[in-house]
């Protein structure tokens, strides 16, 4: 039975996440219900249940908005029509997307216009995925980590791009990078890889876990990209470890034998769920961290949220005739605030 748990820092949300689950906090703050959101505003089932409860209506199919309703995109990146058709019908459209997807969503446009054939690394299906490949889908192959480049054929040898979904396992990028480089000398890829930063710090920690414990439970939802590659790293580290949405996800045989149990979370869990699930655990000596860094990166809300909820800042000075008006608002200390704290004012609402 378990007698510590080695819990991994960074873990749980990341800076995108922090800027959507705000955003979409500010749009059910200002707006009456309901509130749409294309595709779930990051991939756990708890967050969504929060919004959903607020009067978050989510959607997969940008019509399903009524016109004149306010909506918002989700963090994961979405298709150009959609853009365009979410702009159209709604009376306020906030894209929340995360400014590391919008990065991988400018490279295809850009080496599309440069005639390169572009393979993009992820999972078909997956919302990100699906965004980034409808940015010029005529020039982008989507090639499944598991399966490799296959049959590729480039229609020149010479202009070929590689980039990547960002929540991929560092392992699955490294092979087909790899193997790409290998058969085009003269490959593109960005400077700086696609993955996300959270991305790759998780997993680099999990490797640490991995290192030190009997068993690695992973908390995030079953549609979470990142989580599910987080359990992969640390199989692949030669760790037994599962994805659990919650404490009630933990069995009882999986802890029999571990005396050391590791704990991290995907870049969408809230970290409440984390500490349930370490009660679920209950080691017998208590909890010891794992640092492997120290996170700082702060993703400011969308540019055209801060414009409204300033111009309705403004309209409200003006219509109780503030005699100092335009003083600093909410805005200004967003980054004294997070994700879990809005999570928090949204349950008890």
């Amino acid at each position: 039975m378990p007698e510590k748990v080695l819990l991994a820092e960074p873990r749980g949300f990341c800076a995108g996440v922090e800027m959507a689950i705000k955003a979409l906090t500010w749009m059910v703050g200002v707006f009456e219900p309901p509130v749409y959101c294309f595709h779930e505003i990051v991939h756990n089932q708890a967050v969504v249940e929060v919004f959903e409860h607020a009067g978050v209506v989510f959607v997969d199919d940008i019509t399903d908005v009524p016109p004149g309703r306010p909506v918002m995109l989700s963090a994961h990146g979405s298709a150009p029509d959609v853009v365009a058709e979410a702009d159209e019908r709604a009376a306020v459209m906030i894209d929340a997307v995360c400014p590391l997807v919008t990065k991988v969503h400018h490279e295809v446009r850009r080496m599309a216009a440069d005639g390169y054939d572009i393979i993009y690394v992820g999972h078909a299906g997956h919302d990100e995925a699906i965004g980034a490949v409808a940015e010029a889908p005529e020039a982008v192959t989507l090639v499944d980590p598991t399966v490799g480049l296959g049959g590729f054929a480039p229609a020149d040898p010479a202009k070929v791009a590689l980039l990547a979904q960002t929540t991929l396992g560092l392992y699955e990028w490294g092979g087909v990078l790899d193997e790409a480089t290998t058969r085009w000398p003269d490959l593109w890829t960005a400077r700086r890889s696609d993955l996300c930063y959270a991305t790759t710090n998780r997993q680099t920690a999990v490797q640490r876990l991995a290192e030190q414990v009997d068993l690695i439970l992973v908390v995030g939802s079953a549609n979470s990209s990142n989580t599910q590659a987080l359990v992969r790293v640390a199989r692949k580290a030669g760790v037994a470890a599962h994805r659990v949405d919650g404490p009630d996800d933990v069995r009882a045989e999986w802890l029999e034998k571990a005396e050391v149990v590791g704990v991290t979370a995907g870049a969408s869990a809230p970290d409440e769920r984390v500490k349930a699930v370490i009660d679920a655990i209950a080691p017998a000596n208590g909890v010891e961290r794992l640092r492997v860094t120290a996170e700082d990166e702060y993703f400011p809300l969308p540019p055209r949220l801060r414009s409204f909820v300033q111009v309705l800042q403004r309209l409200v000075e003006g219509a109780f005739a503030v005699k100092d008006q335009g003083r600093k608002g909410p805005l200004e200390n967003d980054r004294d605030w997070g994700a879990t704290d809005a999570l928090q004012l949204l349950a008890r609402s």
